[in-house]
């Protein structure tokens, strides 16, 4: 049923639950859509009796400070993202006239210490001098996949023998292992995810000779019904970097190295979002701001450098 103007004065709470079953239900993984529901949450708690119509400017930035005060930045801004997408399809609607979180001010607690989220080139090469890559699909070899393709956890695990095409000399990305609730494949996180990755020629000959005897549908990382952990993963990093005398990253980490070290290598960051199979480039800009800035500075040095040769 088409929705009439008087919806305006529903909660904004309800109409993001509204929005998040409709559109988002069945059309995200389920724990991404379980982010959503956490979003759902904080708008009960944080904006109980604001209604749509009600929805100003200063009003949305009082939410989003309310927040902002228990939480870091990074996790206020899939807050703010969540609730922005729905309130410009409210504004696509004609159910308010003004989009309310335009210029709002994300703030947030300040980060707890974390681990690094990428290494070096060199502290890379440290690593990778610490695996122990024999011929068979083990955690180190899981390491070095993601560490040189920059695929996420789930998507490494799903990898088969099918997915590897020597000619082209790709990886198909198109599904992820279910690692969390007991295995199976599962969908990719989204359409840009499912995506052919290039590989150097040493990869591509590991991976045929630990694949050449597996069935071409088996996932070369949990066969026989094994089941892995990121966090098995992650403690065998951790003795690996300690082992390396190098910072201690995650495995996401590994997917944050191997992007951050082709965008120094001068690769575009339409190119590197394609190849890391991100649903948009502003999620790449976002998410290597930081990276993309001191690029950009040593580019200013280049073009005044380019200036100066014209007579």
């Amino acid at each position: 049923m088409r929705r009439t103007r008087k919806s305006s004065s529903q909660l904004l709470a309800n109409y993001f639950h509204d929005w998040m079953t409709t559109y988002k239900q069945g059309a995200v993984r389920e724990v991404t859509f379980r982010k959503y529901e956490m979003t759902y949450q904080h708008l009960l708690d944080l904006a109980p009796s604001t209604r749509l119509c009600d929805l100003d400017r200063q009003e949305y930035q009082r939410i989003l400070n309310a927040f902002a005060e228990h939480h870091e930045h990074n996790t206020v801004m899939d807050f703010h993202h969540q609730v922005k997408a729905a309130l410009l399809d409210a504004v696509d609607d004609r159910l308010i006239d003004v989009d309310p979180t335009r210029r709002a001010v994300v703030k947030g607690t300040v980060s707890r210490k974390h681990k690094p989220k990428f290494l070096s080139k060199a502290e890379l090469s440290k690593l990778m001098d610490q695996l122990d890559l024999g011929g068979e699909p083990d955690t180190d070899f899981l390491i070095y996949l993601i560490a040189k393709t920059g695929l996420r956890f789930a998507e490494a695990l799903a990898i088969t023998q099918g997915d590897i095409d020597p000619q082209r000399q790709t990886i198909s990305v198109t599904k992820t292992w279910n690692y969390k609730d007991g295995g199976g494949f599962a969908p990719t996180k989204n359409r840009s995810s499912r995506r052919k990755v290039r590989i150097n020629y040493d990869l591509l000959e590991r991976l045929r000779r630990m694949g050449e005897d597996r069935p071409k549908d088996q996932p070369l990382f949990v066969a026989d019904g094994r089941r892995i952990y990121n966090a098995t993963v992650n403690d065998r990093l951790a003795r690996l970097c300690g082992r390396a005398g190098i910072p201690v990253i995650s495995v996401h980490g590994l997917r944050h190295t191997h992007a951050s070290l082709l965008l120094y290598a001068g690769v575009s960051t339409a190119s590197v979002s394609k190849r890391l199979g991100h649903s948009t480039i502003s999620t790449t800009q976002d998410t290597y701001l930081h990276i993309i800035k001191e690029l950009e500075s040593q580019d200013n040095d280049r073009v005044l450098g380019a200036l100066n040769e014209i007579g």
